[in-house]
């Protein structure tokens, strides 16, 4: 199995520990957005961030913690903005209701960015798709932490926005949009297998976001089904 090509090296003495730190954080979430977090051994970690077990297990005691903190390291900043852009949204529109598409492009507008620029933050918005297909219980536990908030306080949100779609049907519409959101990012390479046009380029993440988020929008606003 190849690994993804990283800097190897060891920790030098007097070298701060927070870098081997991000050495090791930089390494699995590389490794665990490319083979999966079960895929993804011990050992390959410690080879590609050049480091030994023992200062993996210094830093972060067991492979779940690690898999925490790499989640973590940018899940709740990305969630902090949300919830910043939500705040400033509202306290914009006074005492009526924020508009759905304002509302999207809080919750979306900071991942799609990332999605888009090329590096770690489109590669943890890949290792962000994975958690949505391979739930393991350290993973869930930890979405079901950093999410519960953000998402209480966008349901309403739209609920406001949207008065005639009952709650139930928001939740659902937010979660067919996570998918969307979570396939779109994860690569354009099966879209050019299966349709055989060439969308890939260095500008094609950027191209794609107003797409996804025309699409997002519109299955929101889509007229409720007769009969569930």
């Amino acid at each position: 199995m190849d690994l993804p090509t990283l800097p190897l090296r060891a920790r030098r003495k007097g070298e701060p520990a927070n870098e081997t730190r991000a050495l090791i954080l930089d390494a699995a979430q590389t490794l665990f957005a490319a083979h999966g977090f079960e895929a993804t051994s011990m050992r390959m970690i410690t080879t590609t961030a050049g480091v030994n077990l023992a200062a993996v297990n210094y830093h972060f005691g067991s492979k779940d913690e690690l898999v925490r903190a790499v989640i973590l390291r940018r899940l709740q900043p990305l969630n902090a903005l949300r919830m910043l852009a939500l705040d400033e949204a509202e306290a914009a529109a006074g005492d009526a209701a924020v508009k759905a598409r304002t509302i999207v492009e809080c919750f979306f507008g900071g991942s799609l960015t990332m999605a888009a620029e090329s590096g770690q933050g489109r590669e943890f918005m890949r290792l962000l798709g994975r958690t949505f297909t391979e739930p393991s219980a350290v993973v869930r536990d930890c979405l079901a932490v950093e999410y519960a908030p953000v998402i209480a306080r966008y349901r309403d949100a739209l609920s406001r926005a949207l008065p005639t779609v009952p709650v139930e049907d928001i939740v659902w519409r937010l979660h067919f949009m996570f998918g969307a959101m979570s396939h779109a990012v994860s690569g354009l390479d099966a879209l050019q297998a299966v349709t055989g046009v060439q969308v890939e380029g260095p500008d094609a993440m950027k191209r794609m976001v107003p797409r996804l988020m025309s699409f997002l929008l519109g299955g929101l606003r889509a007229p409720l089904p007769e009969a569930v």
